[in-house]
């Protein structure tokens, strides 16, 4: 399936979080931090808005966006004003 976002909106690969600690304990989902970067996969129409390209890895704000799941894997629908910054 392939999904293209409209307008200023962007699809993001969601990361996951390393779930074991440096000393071996495993941290059930439950407990995690929702991680707050991903990769960008797909970007909609509206260049003038959009600052961001295909490839790159951003940070988004906690609660922003809609999550879908792509080919059984997990992304995340944002605005471009939820983007906070590019990680490099």
């Amino acid at each position: 399936m392939k999904v293209k976002p409209l307008a200023d909106r962007v699809m993001v690969k969601l990361e996951k979080n390393e779930a074991k600690t440096a000393g071996g304990i495993i941290i059930p989902d439950t407990a995690q931090e929702k991680t707050q970067t991903g990769l960008i996969v797909e970007i909609g129409d509206d260049k003038d808005v959009i600052k961001v390209a295909v490839g790159q890895k951003v940070m988004y704000d906690k609660y922003a966006g809609t999550q879908v799941k792509v080919d059984g894997v997990e992304h995340l629908i944002l605005k471009m004003a939820d983007i906070i910054a590019v990680i490099e």
